[in-house]
């Protein structure tokens, strides 16, 4: 296995940089998740008539029980969007009636949403969904112990990854 990026003669007689291992297993990593999520989401979209994104928002909220609405703020923050694709997705949500939408107490600028009794029966709904298209698509092609493996890797990756970017700000 190649630690190092080489080059080696190109077209022309210039050189051209070979890509070390690391470069392609990168490669394999985003593949293999951006082909997951795909699946996922045309599994939700097929099966329960929502996009990965509300999917999201849903889980999200369903997680803020305790601690009462979410911001519209919060809520981009956590699912990286521009607050105006946070807007144009709540809005759809309210019109499906999957969350109410509401000014804060003493700031009217910010908007609080909650989940209703109907998008707590599409989470619901999406959650048994999603767990069975993991257990085919996810979990089915591995072993136990390569699942446990892989995940524990992932963990370690966020975990250093997200001390990284916290030193950046």
């Amino acid at each position: 296995m190649s630690t190092v990026t080489e080059t080696e003669p190109g077209e022309h007689g210039t050189d051209r940089v070979v890509p070390d291992d690391l470069v392609h297993e990168f490669g394999a990593l985003l593949g293999a998740a951006s082909v997951l999520e795909r699946i996922a989401g045309r599994e939700l979209e097929r099966r329960c008539g929502i996009r990965h994104a509300v999917f999201e928002v849903l889980l999200r909220l369903s997680g803020a029980a305790g601690d009462g609405p979410h911001t519209m703020g919060d809520l981009a923050g956590e699912l990286i969007l521009t607050s105006g694709g946070m807007t144009r997705i709540i809005d759809r949500m309210v019109e499906a009636g999957l969350v109410s939408r509401e000014p804060a107490p003493g700031d009217r600028r910010r908007q609080l949403v909650e989940l209703t009794d109907a998008g707590r029966a599409k989470l619901d709904e999406a959650l048994r969904v999603h767990a069975e298209t993991l257990r085919e698509h996810f979990a089915g092609p591995l072993t136990d112990d390569q699942r446990h493996v892989l995940v524990d890797a992932l963990r370690t990756l966020r975990t250093t990854a997200r001390k990284e970017l916290g030193t950046l700000h």
